[in-house]
């Protein structure tokens, strides 16, 4: 059975105290650290850029996820893979060429992710499953963190487990927006890999113990 792996979403850090925080949940057990990238055009909102992942990247220990929640993301892709992403995830609704992106983000060295939002059916990945590492499904609509889980987005996971299966692929299941302990259990039992959490981790007392609830 694939370890869950719990990737804490910066976003929702203090950003005064980015070593801090950074340091804090990786000694609470987190596996990754979650970075959303955000440009006010593909989201209603804007967030960082390559030299805050670079930052993160100083003072972390542990693999970089990266979402790029941004239009046309094969513009910046090098520079976040230069700037420390382990994995890099794309959506399929911002990309024209998603099959190509994909595959130039493997070619400079991480691993390729891609995400798809509440209202994207499950088929639009399927032409592209070769070519990942990582699939994003989104319970919350992209933009803002502390929403409340969208529990009609578990619907579209079987399909794209069963095709993952029937082709013997090794592809990570990650899951973001309103994961909490409660979700969280939704979500593992659908076979989620990866869970990201943000508000739940961050505004709670004990990074320790809201990372091994998630567990």
């Amino acid at each position: 059975m694939t370890k869950t792996i719990i990737a804490p979403s910066l976003l929702s850090c203090d950003f005064s105290r980015i070593a801090e925080e950074v340091k804090a949940v990786e000694d609470a057990g987190a596996d990754w650290l979650h970075i959303d990238v955000m440009d006010g055009v593909f989201v209603p909102n804007i967030t960082i850029g390559p030299p805050v992942v670079s930052a993160f990247k100083k003072v972390s220990h542990i693999p970089l996820d990266v979402h790029l929640m941004i239009s046309r993301p094969e513009r910046y892709i090098k520079e976040f893979i230069d700037a420390g992403a382990d994995y890099l995830t794309v959506h399929q609704e911002a990309c024209l060429h998603l099959h190509r992106v994909l595959s130039e983000i493997t070619e400079l060295g991480a691993k390729a992710g891609v995400s798809i939002n509440p209202a994207t059916p499950s088929e639009m990945i399927i032409p592209i499953l070769d070519k990942v590492s990582l699939i994003l499904f989104m319970t919350v609509n992209p933009g803002f963190g502390g929403q409340e889980f969208i529990p009609q987005v578990m619907d579209k996971v079987d399909l794209i487990r069963n095709k993952i299966k029937k082709r013997n692929l090794d592809i990570l299941l990650s899951v973001d927006g309103g994961i909490n302990d409660k979700t969280a259990e939704v979500v593992k039992n659908k076979g989620m890999n990866v869970l990201v959490a943000g508000s739940f981790i961050f505004g709670s007392t004990d990074y320790k113990n809201a990372i091994n609830s998630l567990r």
